[in-house]
C-alpha cells in the first residue's frame, strides 16, 4: 500500500511546496504593496474601489461559468476541450462587459458615489482581460504546474504593485487601486501564455461546453453565491454606511482574506486535483482528505489568530493611526479567516466527488441565512458595524458543522475524526498565543511589541509541536529540511 502511496504523496508533496512558496511570496509582497498604498492612500479611497468589488467577482464567476472546475475535474483532458471552453469565456465577457458598461451609472447612483461611472467601466476591464487566460489557468492547475504559477503570480504583483504606488505617490487616489488591478490580471496572462504550450485555434466547437454544462452550472451558481457571501457586508455597508467607513471595513478585510488566502490558496491549487486522483478509492480518499484536514488546521489557526494577536500593533506601527478604526474588524474577521480555509476543503471535496450539486445547495443555504441575519443586524444595531461583522463571523464558524454533515455523506468522515483532527491544533494555538499575550504584555514601545509577538509566538508554537511529536509538523520538517539539502 505505500508503494501506491508514494507516487500521489509525492506530487502532493510537491504542489503543496510550491503552492505554499507561491503564496507565502504573494503574501510578503501584498504586504509590502498594501503598507505603502494603505499610508499614501484614504480610507475614502478603498472605499470606492471596494463597493465594485462584487459586481467584478460576479462578472469572473458567470464569465467561467464554472468549467474551469469542470476542465479540471475531466481524467484527461482534450485540446478541444480547453479551445471550446476559451470561446465560451471571452464571448461571455465581451457580453458582460457591455451590460455593465451602461449600468455603471446605476451603480454609482445606489452607492451615492458619482465618480463611480468612470472608475467602474476602467475596473471591470480586469475581468474581461482575464477571460483571455482562464482556460490556461485550468490547464496550469490540472497539470500541477504550481512552479510556473508561482513565478506568473509574482512578476505579475510585482508590476502591478509598483504600478500603483507610483500613481499613488503622484496623487492619482483610487485610481492607482483602479490601475493596479488591470496591470495584474494583464501581465498574469503573458505569463499563462508564455508556459502553457497549448494555444486556442479557431476550430470554434461548442460541444465539450455542452457536455461539461450540468457539472459546470451547479459550480457557477455556487461560486456566485461565494462570491456574494464574502463580499455581502461590503455591498451592505457601500449602501447604509459612509464611504470613510466602507473603507475602514475594506481594509480589515483585505488583512484577513489575504492572510486566510495564504493557506486557502496553497490548497485550492492542490486539493481539487489529488481527490479526484483517488476518487474511485473512498477509504484512500478519507485519508488523504483528513490529512490535508489536519495539515490546513497546522497552517490555518496560527496565521489567522496570530494575526488577531498582533492587529493593535501592526494597525499603528505599520498602516498608521488613521487606520485604528479598522483594529476591531479585523480581529473579529481573523477569528472566522481562521476557518475560512475549511470551507476550501470540503467544497472541493464535494466537487473532486463529482456532488456540484450538494456543493450548490450548501452554498445557497449558506447565503440565505447569511442576508437574514446580516439585515436583521443592521436593522436591530444600525450604528454598530462590529456588531454585524461579529454575528457574519459567528455565522461563518457554524455553518462549517453543515459542511462536515456532506464530508459524512461523502466518504464517511466521521464527526469524531475531524473534530480530532482540527481541534486540538485549536488549542494548542490558542493556548499558546494565551502565554505569548501575558509574556509580552508589559512592552509598551509598540514596535519591540509587534516583534516580541511574533518571534515569541512563533517559537512557542513550533517548540510544542516538536515536542508533542505532531506527525504534520514532522513530515512538514522532513520535507524542508530534504529541499533545502537538496539546493
Amino acid at each position: 500500500m505505500e508503494d501506491n502511496l508514494r507516487p500521489l504523496k509525492e506530487r502532493t508533496e510537491q504542489s503543496l511546496f510550491w503552492s505554499m512558496l507561491n503564496n507565502g511570496t504573494l503574501q510578503l509582497l501584498n504586504i509590502l504593496f498594501g503598507v505603502v498604498l494603505a499610508r499614501l492612500l484614504t480610507p475614502g479611497d478603498y472605499g470606492i474601489v471596494g463597493v465594485l468589488t462584487i459586481f467584478t467577482l460576479i462578472a469572473g464567476n458567470l464569465q467561467s461559468s464554472g468549467f474551469t472546475q469542470a476542465l479540471i475535474n475531466l481524467k484527461k483532458p482534450k485540446p478541444e476541450d480547453y479551445n471550446s471552453v476559451f470561446w465560451f469565456n471571452v464571448i461571455v465577457s465581451i457580453f458582460l462587459y457591455v451590460v455593465l458598461w451602461f449600468c455603471a451609472p446605476l451603480i454609482a447612483r445606489f452607492f451615492h458615489q458619482p465618480v463611480l461611472v468612470d472608475v467602474s467601466r476602467f475596473v471591470f476591464l480586469a475581468f474581461l482581460i482575464s477571460s483571455l487566460g482562464i482556460a490556461h489557468a485550468a490547464y496550469m492547475s490540472k497539470n500541477m504546474m504550481n512552479r510556473e504559477v508561482a513565478i506568473c503570480n509574482l512578476i505579475a504583483l510585482l508590476c502591478s504593485g509598483t504600478t500603483g504606488i507610483i500613481l499613488a505617490f503622484n496623487g492619482f487616489a483610487y485610481w492607482s487601486l483602479a490601475w493596479q488591478q488591470v496591470i495584474y490580471i494583464t501581465v498574469l496572462n503573458v505569463g499563462r501564455y508564455y508556459f502553457v504550450k497549448w494555444s486556442p485555434t479557431f476550430n470554434i466547437d461548442f460541444g465539450p461546453v455542452k457536455r461539461m454544462f450540468g457539472f459546470a452550472v451547479n459550480i457557477l451558481f455556487t461560486n456566485i453565491i461565494n462570491t456574494l457571501s464574502g463580499q455581502i457586508l461590503t455591498f451592505i455597508f457601500g449602501r447604509f454606511f459612509p464611504i470613510a467607513q466602507v473603507g475602514n471595513f475594506t481594509q480589515a478585510n483585505k488583512w484577513n482574506t489575504q492572510a486566510n488566502t495564504f493557506v486557502s490558496g496553497t490548497l485550492l491549487q492542490v486539493v481539487q486535483t489529488v481527490l479526484v486522483s483517488v476518487v474511485d478509492d473512498k477509504e484512500r480518499q478519507k485519508r488523504v482528505f483528513r490529512k490535508m484536514l489536519r495539515f490546513t488546521a497546522f497552517v490555518s489557526f496560527p496565521v489567522m489568530l496570530g494575526l488577531a494577536l498582533v492587529a493593535q500593533e501592526f494597525v499603528e506601527v505599520v498602516l498608521g493611526v488613521k487606520w485604528l478604526e479598522c483594529i476591531p474588524l479585523l480581529q473579529v474577521l481573523c477569528l472566522a479567516g481562521a476557518f475560512i480555509p475549511f470551507y476550501t476543503m470540503y467544497q472541493n471535496l464535494a466537487i473532486g466527488c463529482k456532488r456540484s450539486d450538494i456543493y450548490l445547495w450548501c452554498n445557497v443555504g449558506q447565503i440565505i441565512l447569511q442576508i437574514g441575519l446580516i439585515l436583521l443586524c443592521y436593522y436591530l444595531f444600525s450604528q454598530s458595524i462590529i456588531v454585524v461583522v461579529s454575528v457574519y463571523s459567528a455565522f461563518m464558524v457554524i455553518w462549517l458543522a453543515v459542511w462536515q454533515a456532506t464530508a459524512k455523506r461523502l466518504i464517511n468522515l466521521k464527526w469524531l475524526d475531524a473534530i480530532l483532527d482540527i481541534v486540538p491544533f485549536l488549542i494548542i494555538t490558542v493556548a499558546v498565543f494565551t502565554l505569548t499575550y501575558f509574556a509580552t504584555f508589559w512592552i509598551s514601545n509598540k514596535i519591540v511589541l509587534l516583534i516580541a509577538k511574533v518571534i515569541i509566538g512563533a517559537l512557542l508554537y513550533i517548540v510544542v509541536m516538536k515536542f508533542a511529536k505532531v506527525k504534520i509538523f514532522d513530515e512538514c520538517w522532513e520535507f524542508l529540511r530534504k529541499k533545502i539539502g537538496k539546493n
